[in-house]
């Protein structure tokens, strides 16, 4: 058994401020909890096209967001965990890092993170899903040295 999560990149959009490989999988090894180490998931960087394409697609959306998350809903006999795919639209997140003044690097890892456990079955669509999936987002983020986003910046 694999003792590390098969994270696959397919990175579609290449710009500078998109994050190497290795730092999109650590992020998402990070995000994982330790009975994920044999899962796989799939994260793709798009552009704006795509990322549109998808969201009104999947979501009714009339624009391309910063993330979305398809978790895989495999049988229950199959062994692998496979998770599924997050797609990640790199200049809706540089804009939305610019525009809220936050490190790229910081606003990259949430997407990572934000997807990821979306893929585990997290939700914000009440207040206590948003809440509890806000503090796991931060203490995912301080354990990557990176500031809570969901915190009043000063």
């Amino acid at each position: 058994m694999n003792d590390t999560a098969a994270v696959c990149i397919q990175c579609l959009h290449t710009d500078p401020g998109v994050p190497d490989v290795r730092t999109l999988r650590h992020w998402a090894h990070h995000a994982l909890p330790p009975h994920y180490r044999d899962a796989e998931l799939t994260i793709r960087i798009v552009g704006e096209a795509e990322g549109l394409r998808l969201n009104q697609h999947w979501r009714g959306g009339q624009q391309a967001t910063n993330v979305l998350s398809f978790p895989t809903r495999a049988p229950e006999h199959t062994r692998l965990k496979l998770l599924g795919d997050i797609v990640i639209c790199a200049p809706v997140v540089a804009r939305e890092a610019s525009t809220a003044q936050l490190a790229p690097d910081a606003h990259w890892a949430h997407m990572v993170i934000h997807g990821v456990l979306h893929l585990l079955g997290h939700d914000h669509q009440r207040t206590d899903e948003a809440l509890h999936m806000e503090r796991l987002e931060g203490r995912i983020l301080g354990q990557l040295g990176f500031d809570d986003p969901y915190q009043e910046r000063g």
